[in-house]
């Protein structure tokens, strides 16, 4: 018996043990009592559907222009599915209306994987960035249904997890017919487990391509109540553990400059929102305050803190400001692209492996790199000056000329294979 086939038999060993041995009673509890779709249980759906998965929310971000672009340029229905609740609330959010069915992922384990794709019976399943799940992938290409990654990515930490197991990997990426990446970065990673390199495309990042979509559609207005009247607005985006402190001594520092400037901080997970503020507490200065206490023209805070999910899009189009969280620590960043949509540089710190373009928006002028609460305050100061506003907003316009695309590139590669 060959590696590859040991090492999925392995895969399926431990899967089954796990839900022979009470897993699914502990994944019943983690996702609240309803799995039915996550066992396979799907219930009706179109026929011979392309099926889309992405994760969570960026990854459904970047899915929802891929999905738009097959629905204007093709006769095939959609079915999405996500993991996360919140995956679900931002595909309801964006994509109500134009996907035909949004599920949730069925577990990736031999009886729920063989329930799913018995009831959807796909035309197509595409996998969005790094939703690789070996049991799903092994039984499409057994059945014979083309499987695709589109806006592939991998972080350093996957890649160097994948590295130790390339065995294994190895067999599973053989299932995919093509891997449509993001950038040339993307590329070299899967060449070095083993992918040819003709079977790899960089098509670009589709997440682009929806974000131009919804810069249409964003309005400074809808937050712009949370200015001290005139007085200019921060916001730190997706912060993790270990950055709210930087960011609001960041802020003190330039509020000295700036009276009454206030701050957003909008967490990556909403549950940390009252750590965060637990983080201003300490000073006498500042006073925070969760965003769903506060009401338009009733605002005492000078730091307000996002406690749920979809505000911070339209919160960086009424910014004068930002920071772009996941950057400071090791998290591999957070997205530059959607704060400079609106012509602010995506200041971040330098931990932004997860998004390998940073470095040319560095230097084109479309994002600035900062190591800690002093150089995040001056270069907050910085972005705030007449003539480096317009200087950024022309930055950050040339650099999104290189871009888009992405998600025509993407279809156009798999109906050309599926033909």
């Amino acid at each position: 018996m060959n590696l590859r086939i040991t090492g999925m038999g392995i895969y399926r060993l431990i899967s089954g043990a796990f839900f022979t041995l009470g897993g699914l009673g502990i994944l019943r509890r983690k996702y609240m009592g309803d799995i039915s779709e996550r066992t396979g249980h799907v219930g009706d759906v179109p026929e011979n559907p392309v099926w889309v998965h992405a994760v969570s929310v960026g990854e459904v971000q970047s899915a929802s222009s891929l999905i738009r672009r097959i629905k204007s340029r093709s006769s095939y229905p959609c079915v999405l599915s996500t993991v996360t609740q919140t995956g679900r609330d931002m595909a309801v959010k964006l994509l109500t209306g134009v996907a035909d069915r949004i599920i949730y992922a069925p577990f990736d384990s031999r009886r729920f994987v063989t329930r799913s794709l018995d009831t959807i019976n796909p035309a197509v399943y595409i996998t969005m960035e790094t939703e690789l799940w070996p049991e799903i992938l092994t039984q499409l290409k057994a059945r014979g249904i083309p499987a695709f990654l589109a806006n592939g990515r991998l972080s350093d930490k996957s890649f160097r997890r994948m590295r130790r197991t390339r065995f294994f990997w190895r067999g599973i990426l053989e299932c995919l017919t093509k891997l449509m990446v993001r950038f040339d970065d993307d590329r070299e990673k899967f060449e070095a487990l083993g992918v040819p390199s003709d079977k790899i495309i960089v098509t670009g990042d589709c997440k682009v391509d929806t974000l131009l979509d919804r810069r249409k559609t964003a309005s400074p207005d809808k937050w712009g109540w949370l200015k001290n009247g005139e007085s200019h607005l921060f916001t730190a985006g997706s912060t993790h553990a270990g950055e709210d402190e930087v960011v609001i001594a960041a802020f003190r520092t330039a509020r000295r400059k700036f009276p009454g400037a206030r701050l957003v901080i909008v967490p990556r997970h909403p549950e940390r929102a009252l750590m965060t503020i637990a983080a201003a507490l300490p000073y006498d200065d500042v006073h925070a305050e969760l965003l769903s206490k506060i009401e338009p023209g009733k605002i005492d805070a000078d730091i307000i803190v996002a406690d749920r999910i979809g505000v911070l899009f339209d919160l960086y189009a009424a910014s004068d400001a930002v920071f772009v969280g996941g950057s400071l620590v090791e998290k591999g960043g957070q997205n530059p692209f959607e704060p400079a949509l609106f012509g602010l540089p995506a200041v971040h710190g330098p931990c932004m492996t997860d998004f390998p373009d940073t470095d040319r928006m560095d230097s084109m002028g479309a994002a600035i790199c900062v190591h800690n609460d002093s150089e995040l305050a001056r270069v907050w100061c910085e972005c705030l000056k007449p003539e480096t506003v317009k200087r950024s907003f022309r930055n950050c316009g040339e650099y999104f000329n290189t871009l888009g695309g992405a998600a025509k590139k993407t279809w156009d590669e798999i109906e050309a294979c599926i033909r």
